[in-house]
């Protein structure tokens, strides 16, 4: 399997966030994917690529055009109206307020393409997003020249970005990027498979109402866990896409076994719909020694979720999202991978 990787995610380094209303260091840093490349590189797994440059059109066949172009410049304009540091936003159009109208004052843009005040913009965040996309689409390239499967190794992560907004460290979707170019090859039905301990709010938001792409998610129950406002049960899309939409909220602090469980019935539902290709959104926050997840899964049962992936026999694309256990990050996405592997 090729890792493409995004060597620019370096320049995307916040000071710091704001963790349940605490000023803390940033969780989503720079080491997570040193130490994930590091591990590869040990493990031998695999030749690492450089991405190749994409057009902006592939993008915004996932996103809006008004929120791309203020995400490209947000952080030259923050600069400019005399900020400092990170930019985070400071007010948001909740009910009853309108969200159709771009303003034109700063603060307030910042607020209508947000949802939380954990995921600041730096002054190199586009530039190491809009590497991850290339990296995404330059990973599809290469499954469309034979390819069975690709890893995209980038950081900022992707699930939580929408249609329109960023939220929980992620502003493109590299995932949902990864399956439109898939679609747009010749794939009639792309399935989306969640593992992140965080509900892929942004990817449901993006395909809720389309039948060609399925998404599944297993994830923290949104009663107790983050995102918070979605990733229930009963949502099962909307139009044409009602029934493609399968969300499996689990407690915290569940067993493993439940886990591997709520896998098998989403691998079933993913099997009845008969994808031509599998999108893995990868995060290893389920990890029992994550900062600010609570699952339960251990470093040594990682491969098996990657044979299990194996089994189905689809082209798979790998996009890592979360996993903030810095120190064992690298063990555990390279369990994934080589248990795909090595099945």
């Amino acid at each position: 399997m090729k890792t493409i990787y995004n060597a620019i995610h370096t320049l995307h380094r916040a000071e710091h966030e704001f963790f349940r209303g605490a000023k803390v260091p940033a969780f989503e840093k720079p080491e997570r994917a040193d130490w994930v490349l590091a591990a590869l590189q040990k493990a031998n797994f695999g030749e690492v690529l450089a991405p190749v440059a994409h057009h902006d059109a592939a993008i915004l066949k996932i996103h809006s055009e008004p929120y791309v172009n203020f995400l490209r410049g947000a952080h030259a304009e923050y600069l400019a109206l005399g900020g400092k540091g990170d930019a985070f936003p400071a007010t948001w159009p909740i009910r009853g307020m309108r969200a159709d109208i771009e303003p034109k004052n700063f603060a307030a843009r910042m607020g209508l393409y947000s949802f939380d005040a954990g995921s600041p913009l730096t002054s190199g965040t586009w530039a190491a997003t809009r590497g991850g996309a290339d990296c995404a689409l330059t990973a599809v390239d290469l499954m469309n020249a034979g390819e069975q499967s690709a890893f995209v190794l980038t950081r900022p992560p992707g699930h939580h970005a929408g249609r329109d907004f960023f939220g929980g460290y992620c502003f493109l979707n590299h995932a949902a990027i990864a399956a439109q170019a898939l679609r747009d090859s010749g794939c009639a039905r792309v399935a989306i498979l969640d593992v992140d301990y965080h509900h892929g709010n942004g990817t449901q938001d993006i395909f809720y109402a389309r039948d060609d792409v399925f998404f599944a998610s297993i994830h923290g129950d949104p009663m107790t866990e983050y995102p918070f406002y979605l990733g229930h049960a009963d949502e099962t899309g909307t139009g044409v896409g009602a029934g493609f939409n399968l969300n499996l909220p689990l407690a915290a602090g569940c067993p493993v076994a439940t886990w591997f469980a709520a896998l098998e019935q989403a691998i079933e539902r993913i099997e009845a719909f008969k994808p031509d290709a599998l999108v893995v959104s990868l995060g290893v926050d389920t990890f029992e020694g994550d900062p600010i997840s609570n699952f339960t899964i251990k470093t040594s049962d990682y491969p098996l979720l990657g044979e299990r992936i194996a089994r189905l026999k689809w082209p798979t694309l790998f996009a890592m999202e979360g996993g903030y256990a810095v120190a064992e990050i690298g063990d555990n996405v390279v369990g994934v991978l080589q248990g795909f592997a090595n099945a």
